[in-house]
């Protein structure tokens, strides 16, 4: 591409649950018709002859400018949302991005987000680690840079926000939570709880990752991962469920503690009747 050509190119890797290839076509044609009527560009999807239930997604936008407008169009956000319902998406190719030194590249961004060291102090009152001898096992080992080398379509969501979680100011509550929030285009924004002397300047997790997300020009969201170190499933607040609906829509919520997955929700059986701009 040439540097005064404005167009630019995104690809993602969309791995579909089995059975449901019909349903990912027909949003398909919903999305490449509304991004061609809307003067955003073009979209393809081609099919892995060797994976059947892969797809390339293919988009030439018009420009970088027509990329964003089509990331922040809440008709465009809805057939994505229900994408991601169905299927796994990777985003390999960022070719509207801005070159800001804070967007690295898929694979480095993993790496720096699933380092397998733990930081900061914990202030957890009881130990709820394993026993003495006991190993993690299954899907619930940390994964580490090497093992994500191994794996570079995945995303340990989860892990990223445990890793937040680790750096919480929580020295009244001592309560820690982390969450990790995942954009349309693939970049991983986390957050974790900070508290203060007021208690009413707290603020939690899940909106701390958002505020970061929108402070860094991200307008669309696909999913958060929320973690704390509870034995239940710890769902957001009240004021989180309402910021992540007016920001991210109907996004996916994952439920975690420190060991395994606990649940996973859409936001809106969470916040069933939302006040929005809709309403405004």
């Amino acid at each position: 591409m040439s540097d005064s050509d404005k167009a630019r190119l995104s690809v993602a890797v969309v791995d579909v649950v089995a059975g449901r290839e019909p349903d990912f076509l027909v949003l398909a044609g919903r999305y490449r018709a509304l991004i061609a009527s809307k003067g955003y560009g073009r979209a393809e999807i081609v099919r892995d002859e060797g994976v059947p239930r892969r797809f390339y997604a293919v988009r030439h936008w018009i420009d970088a400018a027509a990329a964003e407008r089509c990331h922040a169009d809440a008709e465009v956000r809805e057939i994505t949302s229900e994408i991601h319902r169905l299927a796994k998406v990777s985003h390999v190719v960022h070719g509207a991005r801005k070159p800001e030194p804070r967007h690295i590249t898929f694979e480095d961004r993993r790496m720096r987000i699933e380092s397998d060291r733990r930081t900061g102090f914990e202030r957890r009152l009881e130990n709820r680690g394993r026993a003495e001898g006991e190993r993690r096992t299954g899907r619930d080992r940390r994964l580490g840079p090497r093992r994500l080398r191994d794996r570079p379509m995945e995303v340990d969501l989860v892990g990223a926000a445990r890793r937040a979680r680790e750096h919480a100011e929580a020295a009244f509550s001592k309560f820690k939570v982390g969450a990790a929030l995942q954009t349309m285009d693939g970049a991983i924004v986390a957050g974790c709880n900070v508290e203060n002397a007021t208690y009413g300047l707290t603020i939690c997790a899940e909106r701390l990752a958002m505020f970061k997300a929108l402070s860094e020009g991200h307008r669309a969201f696909a999913r958060i991962a929320i973690v704390a170190d509870t034995t239940a499933p710890t769902p957001p607040c009240g004021a989180c469920r309402q910021i992540l609906w007016e920001f991210g829509g109907n996004l996916e919520i994952v439920l975690a503690n420190l060991t395994e997955e606990k649940g996973t929700y859409r936001l809106e059986d969470l916040l069933p009747l939302p006040f929005d701009r809709r309403l405004l």
